[in-house]
Parts: structure tokens; C-alpha cells; sequence
């Protein structure tokens, strides 16, 4: 096993415990591994800023604030990203956009590896094809 002093795990959520993730994600990561948990854009960026290494593992949430909760999420992409236009708060996705533009793109690497544990099923899918593309 290897043993990097930089090594972590960065845990994207507003609201939930890493307990309740691991419930409803059904994947042990959630307790078996360290995790520094950010609950917003800002908190997210501070700590990629905090480390000299990028995580090893982020799981993202989409949902950081009561905007983004919205019934168009359960209508499709290009219903919901109407709505996210005029989202005063950041997403999760506003979150991977920073990472890829600010740390992935200027070094030419690629994502570390990901989860996805938002329940808003049209967030999964805008973190999802903004990591992939």
C-alpha cells in the first residue's frame, strides 16, 4: 500500500454526514477513508489551495445551497441549467469547473478520481459530462 504524506480525500456537501452518504451511496469509501469536508465553493477552493497535492478522491455533491433545488432537476439538463443560469450560489459543478480551470488544464492532468453522491439526478449528470468533455 502506498504511503504519500500528501495523500487525502476531499468530501463535497452542504448538509449530510459522511455516515448518511455511505447509507444511501452503499460504498464503504464513505468510512473507510479520511476525508476533508468543504460545505461550499469557497471551503472547496481554500483547501485545494491548503494542499500541495490534488486529492487522490473527490466526492461531489451538486446541491450547495436551497436554490438549487428546483423541480426542474427531475425534467432534464437543458431544463435545469435554465434555472442554474440565475443561481446566486455555486454548485458542485461551479466547483469541478475551478478545479479543471485552475489546476487540470495548466498541467495537463487529468481529474482525480470522483464520486458523484448528489441526489439531484440532473446535477450527476452536469458534474458527470463536465469531468468527461
Amino acid at each position: 500500500m502506498e504511503n504519500r504524506i500528501n495523500k487525502w480525500n476531499l468530501f463535497l456537501e452542504d448538509v449530510r454526514d459522511l455516515e448518511t452518504t455511505h447509507q444511501y451511496m452503499r460504498n464503504s469509501d464513505y468510512l473507510l477513508k479520511e476525508w476533508v469536508i468543504v460545505r461550499n465553493f469557497r471551503e472547496f477552493v481554500e483547501a485545494l489551495k491548503s494542499h500541495s497535492e490534488l486529492p487522490d478522491l473527490i466526492s461531489y455533491d451538486h446541491d450547495l445551497a436551497d436554490e438549487h433545488y428546483d423541480v426542474s432537476m427531475y425534467h432534464g439538463v437543458p431544463q435545469y441549467s435554465q434555472v442554474a443560469e440565475n443561481f446566486r450560489e455555486k454548485t458542485g459543478l461551479d466547483c469541478v469547473r475551478y478545479l479543471i480551470q485552475e489546476y487540470l488544464e495548466p498541467r495537463k492532468i487529468r481529474h482525480p478520481d470522483y464520486l458523484i453522491h448528489s441526489m439531484n439526478p440532473v446535477g450527476k449528470i452536469r458534474i458527470s459530462q463536465e469531468i468527461r468533455d
